[in-house]
């Protein structure tokens, strides 16, 4: 089945330009669309859509309490929420994935980013935008809680500083001359090895224990 997904933005072209992307792919239809965070809200509890594409600067309720509201830890019946967002600030980034954020990503980011982001929410991955990953992994290097190497081969490690440059599964296999399903067998071993709860854990880790710099 399609995946359902819930567009939330005030702007009307941004979430044009996004339903135009994302009903282009055959796996994935847009349900709804929100102009405002709390519409967003309650079409998300009454639609259920798989994955819910929110804005951070909404009118009604932010893109953060909507993220809080649908996946945080007292959301009884949890959605995945992919933030999208213009603003890349640090405190924005750490609240929504505290809040329960299956993904950050920049309006900026290209049309293949955007359509990964909600396969990966799908998989239970977190795909933040390259753009802001590496500033936010030195940061979370301090804050994650993580695990020692647990003797990754030769190829996990080469997965492990791929998915730390925060490249998709998509470009790991690219660049591997792997399938994107191998890499994401790779991914769910790296995580039970060093503890990782998701991608980010593991690009922590990687930040941490010196893999990359």
């Amino acid at each position: 089945m399609a995946i359902r997904i819930l567009i939330a933005d005030d702007q009307e072209p941004i979430r044009g330009a996004f339903r135009i992307i994302l009903d282009a792919q055959p796996d994935m239809t847009v349900v709804a669309e929100a102009a405002d965070g709390t519409s967003a809200i309650e079409q998300a509890r009454l639609l259920r859509p798989d994955v819910v594409l929110a804005d951070i600067r909404m009118p009604g309720a932010d893109g953060l309490a909507v993220t809080r509201a649908l996946a945080g830890p007292e959301a009884t019946a949890p959605i995945r929420v992919v933030v999208v967002t213009t603003f890349d600030l640090d405190e924005y980034v750490h609240t929504a994935l505290q809040n329960g954020a299956t993904g950050f990503l920049l309006k900026r980011s290209s049309p293949s980013l955007l359509v990964e982001a909600v396969r990966a929410a799908m998989s239970g991955d977190t795909l933040i935008s390259p753009q802001i990953t590496v500033r936010l992994l030195r940061d979370l290097t301090e804050r994650e809680s993580v695990l020692p190497n647990r003797h990754l081969s030769e190829r996990e490690t080469d997965i492990a500083r791929l998915v730390a440059g925060g490249h998709t599964n998509a470009e790991i296999a690219e660049q591997l001359f792997i399938s994107p399903g191998t890499v994401k067998n790779h991914v769910a071993a790296i995580q039970r090895k060093v503890g990782a709860r998701n991608r980010v854990g593991i690009a922590a880790w990687a930040w941490k224990s010196g893999l990359v710099h």
